[in-house]
């Protein structure tokens, strides 16, 4: 700090009684800020960590790396050797890595971000912050199991409580000789220090500390209440005045394959060699990006009133987001060492969940502030608002930035980012000439990092793709399936059902004849798509941000072939449309008592990692299905919950909706399935080393809708996005649990019309319409009063003769009946006895 520069701690220090002791080097490294906290009502801020003050990212890393030297000579080298770093989230992410490189030691950072499919090894509460609890998710978790050095980061000891909170929880699981706490500022009070040394001293452990600065926080008795007052006497930070846009520009770096973004699950020296390599590059197209389009200028909105600036000479802020704060560091150094007078120019920040008191006054060190909803998909969901800082202007133009570079993970990269005044894009752009928007790969650890191994992958079989397998695109679904086009396998719908119900046969071992839909029904098919196309993609939408909000943006989609594949390509397309992702899509057989096909299931387990993988299924009739998937992957790693459009069976919790209602794909067979028949096992066809196999209609093709079934959809996903939303956070605020009524409606019905068998039960819109195309029905029942959804169902059985009762108290809108002829001594509803092999 200059002689003409005001210490940012002097507002609070005059109006609310709190002073700085000790070190003379406080005041250079700390302001003061006033917390929207119950909890504590002092907030040091400080200068050279790039959370709540821009700063030269020069400055901030060489806190880090100073730290971790003076720890490297504490050590000695032998001893260095052996270390392992962490760092605390969310304030000391960037810290703590830096520490580690000083140290040229492996980092891990404790997170609040739970990651689908990551164990944690251990977590602890940290009592004063804003969002108390940590976790901890390495990859290896043998990490934290050695004997080595553990260095502790945080920015600032204030009482030591975190510290022992951790130390106790890893201690109890793996005992260590030495421990290392690394801090900014150690301002802790004799009773702090004496407690953290008879910790020590209890747990038989050797315990430094290595801070840049010591010494001491003077509070008043009733700085509480004083915070209180001050903060409603000041009341909230004014908005910035109203602007036309800033230009966002999107620049896609080349971010190396299996770098991690940061050190949620680990960062090794591997991966520090990674990086160094790769920020010249990095750095290179952020410049670029950089430039305006035209002339060298940035083009000016009319009526805005801003000052032009030249993006190659003005002010550049690169903003990290919360956790996220070691990358985004590291490229705005690598831009300043790129841009001329760039260590004047760039300077670095990030966002942060901690409400802090904004004064636009020089000796405040939160000069302005812009809050903002949660874009990253939270799990504390109470606390939805964030925070920037420092960023906008205020009433001292010299502070406004030209371009903010916003560096975030794909994660974040969410509609809430985007959409509205208030989300954080809108924010910054109100702010700046220019905007830059930087997406990295969120780091998502896997049993496989460099790939699948040559030897597993040589043992499976290749996946199938369209055109030369079904009329879809070959980048919207990989077939894990067996070619048996040139095989002959249809039989007579009812030759089939005697051979089923006798136990002769398997349905599966089988195909029904499929034959080009006439006039009437694909008109029929087409009345329903236009009818039911938009509630449709709400339901997709809804299903997909779900999916998004509970496991992550790391998902690998696998739709059982074949009613879940278009469901399938569509939530794979939403997942595109509303958050950029390119997600990989199969299809793969599952067969009512004989399970998942197993060969499918090693081929998801070698190239992926399994938590990632979604099974995706187009409705639920009453739960065979969801029972199957569960039972077959029951022991594996992989997640057993299936994801459905429609749930009207109430056997799973992630769905679009619970509505029964017609969805157009049941409508038709192959010819809304990209032209691939129902999937087949058979013991002469498929071998221990095959997938499953199914055919590829290739002669139905004057028929196929499976492209116009998607696009109709698809093109309805703009104007449902905001209601899918509100939809997600509904369904994300119920309690989704599975009652498993579709089932017990089953049971009851099989006994009132005496069928012994449930799985001639199907129950719903979906599974009636399957009974109507490819099995023997016997009757239909239809809820008392429901219209249109069933009118291609009321078609069918007028064509084939079947009668459709109405009846009441149906959780569905229908239910499918199976002609139980075949069953002996099966009695109908009024008691007649069904003859085996009735004409």
């Amino acid at each position: 700090m200059t002689a003409q520069q005001e210490w940012t701690g002097r507002w609070v220090a005059d109006r609310a009684g709190v002073a700085l002791t000790g070190s003379d080097r406080l005041p250079e490294l700390v302001g003061l800020a006033l917390r929207e906290n119950p909890k504590r009502a002092h907030l040091l801020v400080s200068t050279v960590l790039g959370k709540h003050v821009p700063q030269r990212p020069s400055v901030v890393h060489g806190a880090g790396l100073d730290l971790g030297r003076r720890v490297r000579e504490l050590l000695g080298e032998e001893t260095a050797a052996r270390a392992v770093v962490l760092g605390y989230a969310e304030t000391a992410t960037g810290l703590g890595h830096s520490v580690a490189d000083g140290l040229d030691a492996p980092y891990l950072h404790s997170t609040r971000r739970p990651v689908a499919g990551v164990t944690p090894v251990g977590g602890f509460e940290e009592e004063h912050s804003h969002a108390t609890s940590h976790l901890l998710l390495p990859a290896d978790p043998a990490l934290l199991a050695g004997d080595g050095p553990l260095v502790l980061v945080d920015d600032e000891f204030s009482t030591g409580n975190t510290v022992l909170n951790t130390i106790r929880e890893l201690h109890a699981h793996h005992p260590r000789d030495h421990y290392v706490v690394v801090a900014l500022v150690d301002l802790r009070d004799e009773a702090d220090r004496r407690r953290l040394a008879d910790t020590a001293a209890e747990l038989g452990t050797r315990l430094d500390l290595v801070a840049t600065a010591g010494g001491g926080v003077a509070l008043p008795g009733d700085i509480l209440a004083r915070a209180e007052r001050l903060i409603a006497e000041v009341g909230p930070a004014p908005e910035p005045p109203p602007a036309a846009p800033a230009p966002l520009v999107r620049v896609a770096l080349d971010w190396p394959d299996g770098l991690p973004d940061g050190g949620r699950h680990g960062f090794s020296a591997v991966h520090r060699s990674q990086l160094e390599a790769a920020l010249p590059g990095l750095a290179a197209q952020l410049a670029v990006a950089l430039e305006p389009a035209e002339g060298g200028r940035v083009p000016e909105p009319a009526g805005s009133g801003r000052a032009l600036a030249t993006a190659g000479s003005g002010r550049v802020l690169v903003l990290g987001c919360e956790e996220l704060m070691y990358a985004p560091l590291r490229l705005a150094g690598a831009l300043a060492d790129r841009l001329a007078n760039g260590e004047e120019r760039v300077r670095y920040s990030t966002t942060t969940r901690s409400p802090v008191l904004a004064v636009d006054d020089p000796g405040y060190a939160i000069r302005t502030r812009l809050s903002f909803p949660a874009h990253d998909e939270p799990q504390d969901r109470g606390s939805r608002e964030r925070y920037v800082y420092n960023v906008a202007p205020g009433v001292d133009p010299a502070r406004r930035f030209d371009a903010v570079v916003l560096v975030i993970d794909d994660v974040s990269d969410t509609t809430e980012l985007h959409e509205g005044e208030r989300s954080l894009l809108g924010q910054l752009r109100q702010v700046t000439d220019r905007v830059v928007l930087a997406v990295l790969p969120s780091h998502r650890p896997s049993r496989l990092p460099s790939g699948p191994s040559p030897a597993l992958s040589a043992a499976l079989p290749a996946p199938l793709h369209g055109p030369g397998f079904s009329s879809y695109r070959a980048d919207e679904v990989s077939w894990l399936l067996k070619d048996l086009s040139d095989v002959p396998l249809e039989a007579p719908t009812e030759e089939r059902e005697e051979a089923v119900q006798n136990g002769g046969a398997h349905y599966a071992e089988s195909l029904p004849v499929e034959y080009q839909p006439s006039p009437e029904y694909q008109e029929l098919f087409h009345q329903a798509l236009r009818i039911s196309a938009r509630r449709i993609a709400l339901a997709v939408g809804t299903v997909a941000e779900t999916l998004v909000r509970e496991r992550g943006r790391g998902l690998v989609l696998a739709s059982l072939a074949r009613a879940g594949t278009p469901v399938g390509v569509l939530i794979r397309r939403w997942l595109a449309f509303a958050h950029g992702l390119d997600t990989p899509h199969y299809a793969v057989s599952i067969i009512r008592g004989r399970g998942l096909d197993p060969v499918a299931v090693r081929y998801l387990d070698a190239h992926h990692n399994a938590p990632d993988v979604v099974f995706v299924d187009g409705w639920t009739g009453k739960g065979a299905i969801t029972r199957e998937l569960a039972e077959a992957l029951a022991g594996t790693a992989f997640d057993p919950e299936l994801a459905v459009l429609a749930d009207p069976g109430r056997c799973v919790r992630t769905y679009g909706t619970r509505d029964d209602f017609l969805i157009p794909s049941a409508c038709l067979n192959s010819t809304v399935s990209g032209l691939i028949s129902r999937t087949v096992l058979r013991a002469d066809l498929i071998g221990p080393d095959d997938f499953h196999g199914a055919k590829h209609y290739t002669e139905l093709a004057g028929g196929d809708v499976s492209g116009a079934f998607l696009d109709t959809v698809a093109d309805h996903f703009a104007e449902v996005r905001s209601e899918v939303r509100a939809a997600a956070d509904r369904l994300a605020a119920e309690d989704r649990t599975p009652d498993w009524a579709g089932w017990a409606a089953v049971e009851r019905i099989s006994a009132e019309y005496g069928i012994d068998n449930v799985n001639l039960v199907k129950p719903g819109v979906g599974e009636t319409t399957r009974v109507m195309l490819r099995r023997v029905p016997w009757r239909v029942l239809a809820r008392r009063g429901t219209g249109a959804d069933l009118d291609h169902v009321r078609l069918l059985a007028a064509q084939r003769g079947i009668p459709v009762e109405e009846v009441d108290d149906l959780p569905y809108s229908c239910v499918g009946l199976i002609h139980p002829r075949y069953s002996r001594g099966a009695t109908g509803a009024s008691g007649t006895a069904v003859l085996a092999k009735e004409s």
